[in-house]
């Protein structure tokens, strides 16, 4: 078989790793950072804290099973799984918040005490968005993205055009409800696929589906398990990490990628699984004559937020908080348009707060807690001390007049991490978050294409190709890309043969 090197460690490096092993490649994996994960890596502290990094939401539970499934384990196999109730709260103005349980016939009542008759047309647009679900997990989702025409099936048209998939997020949702809490209860979660919901294609209403009726959980031992688990079944494969290891040029000859420059050494290979930030990739490590894009292409597009986050321990408990909480005690449309028309740091920041430690109490000493901040923000925004000390003196008091509890005199631990350090730490344009937005333009094969064009053994994976941002597309991206490679490998064996 042939020797692969796979470029980065983050979820979609990690899948690709695991196929090519498993299918009997001799796998190298390199990561530039001392420990995988990339944006979903873990830190401890001297004070006993554990925190995750960047993802704390594990929705579509399925997709991780059917990953795990494909080397013969489940998910149990690794780590404990818990449904999260209730799944998350929702703060509002003057104090007002919404507590959304687990169980759907509750969340249907109170979809009925905030406006009458919703609690029916909330089991019609879920009933819709689990179609598209089954529409985009039947296929859509796993497609490379390499043409049209894997989309014109008529089955796939019969399908979407019922599902309704091509209609604004925005407007679809107004067609079933007109209270703003219900609305920005749907429109949240479209955040987390990089843009304003009237750009978001209302096929993403899917993520209701996942968040609402498929559910919130919790991986005991945060998403550092997730890491853990891909990392061994990569390791029982006998894939290769090497950690501190910086792929700073990648070497060609003739239509193919014959090496990688790693540390001023020379790695030979016979493919590549470029898992690191795509425009870092192409800018930074081709030559010119070799990139599928120019700096012009990257500027026209539409990124996903970068995001300020706060990593804090505290000494003592917060009884108000839930594992996961929305602070939309502020305008929503006024942060949109402060991240995607505007782009500046936000005047009346949106926020999340998430307490693991709610949950998992391995995450925190006995009687602290562990908090998780984090306002999403326009990429590539200026960022500096000052700055970030006063957005999180704002969110503190926030915080402290929601909970009614004093929290600055009992932090004991404190971290923040921003712009610049989603740059140093993963080379990511601009210092994005989360990828390429999935707009109604920038959808399925419209994408950044998972091959390269001029070298046939080079192929991308992650959050800026297909299926787009997130943990779970970021897993089945490294399947897509890991197919590809193991397909023109076997193609170019049979070739050499012949």
């Amino acid at each position: 078989m042939a020797k692969i090197a796979v470029i980065g460690t983050g979820f979609s490096g990690l899948s690709a790793a695991c196929y090519l092993s498993d299918a009997g490649h001799e796998v190298h994996v390199f990561e530039k950072n001392e420990d995988p994960g990339g944006r979903a890596r873990q830190f401890k502290t001297k004070e006993g804290f554990v925190f995750d990094m960047g993802p704390s939401w594990y929705w579509m539970p399925d997709v991780f099973e059917r990953f795990f499934n494909d080397f013969g384990y489940t998910v149990a196999d690794f780590y404990t799984l818990r449904l999260l109730d209730p799944s998350f709260e929702m703060v509002f103005e003057n104090q007002e918040s919404m507590i959304i349980p687990a169980a759907f016939e509750e969340l249907c009542n109170l979809f009925e005490s905030v406006e009458k008759g919703s609690a029916i047309q909330l089991r019609k647009i879920l009933n819709e968005a689990e179609r598209k679900y089954r529409l985009a997990m039947d296929g859509i989702i796993y497609q490379p993205g390499l043409s049209v025409a894997e989309f014109l099936s008529a089955d796939f048209i019969r399908k979407g055009l019922t599902a309704d998939i091509f209609l604004s997020f925005s407007k679809h949702i107004r067609k079933y409800f007109r209270h703003p809490k219900i609305l920005t209860l749907l429109e949240f979660p479209v955040l987390f696929l990089g843009a304003k919901p009237s750009q978001i294609p209302a096929l993403y209403s899917l993520m209701n589906y996942a968040a609402l009726k498929l559910g919130t959980w919790y991986p005991e031992g945060g998403f550092g398990a997730v890491v853990d688990a891909m990392v061994k079944i990569a390791r029982s494969n006998n894939a290769t990490f090497h950690f501190e290891s910086e792929v700073t040029k990648i070497i060609s000859h003739n239509g193919g990628v014959t090496a990688l420059e790693i540390n001023g050494s020379v790695f030979e290979c016979d493919g590549v699984i470029a898992a690191a930030d795509y425009q870092h990739v192409e800018s930074k490590l081709l030559d010119s004559n070799h990139r599928n894009y120019g700096e012009s292409y990257w500027e026209k597009k539409t990124f996903a937020p970068s995001a300020l986050i706060f990593y804090l321990g505290l000494n003592k408990r917060i009884s108000r908080l839930q594992h996961h909480t929305l602070f939309f005690d502020e305008d929503f449309d006024d942060h949109i348009r402060d991240i995607y028309d505007q782009p500046r740091w936000p005047g009346k920041p949106l926020f999340y707060c998430c307490c693991p430690s709610k949950t998992d109490h391995s995450v925190a000493p006995p009687g602290h807690e562990n908090l998780f901040l984090l306002i999403p923000i326009a990429p590539g925004l200026p960022d500096d001390d000052i700055v970030r000390e006063t957005y999180f003196k704002r969110l503190l008091q926030r915080i402290e007049k929601f909970t009614g509890e004093n929290i600055e005199p009992h932090i004991v631990y404190k971290r923040s991490y921003c712009v610049r350090d989603f740059i140093s730490d993963y080379n990511s344009y601009k210092g994005n978050a989360y990828g390429l937005a999935n707009t109604i333009s920038q959808t399925a094969h419209l994408k950044p294409k998972v091959k390269n064009y001029g070298l046939k053994n080079l192929f991308y994976a992650g959050q800026l190709t297909v299926p787009g941002p997130g943990v779970p597309p970021s897993i089945i991206s490294g399947k897509i890309a890991s197919g590809l490679l193991h397909k023109y490998l076997g193609k170019a064996k049979n070739e050499v043969v012949v």
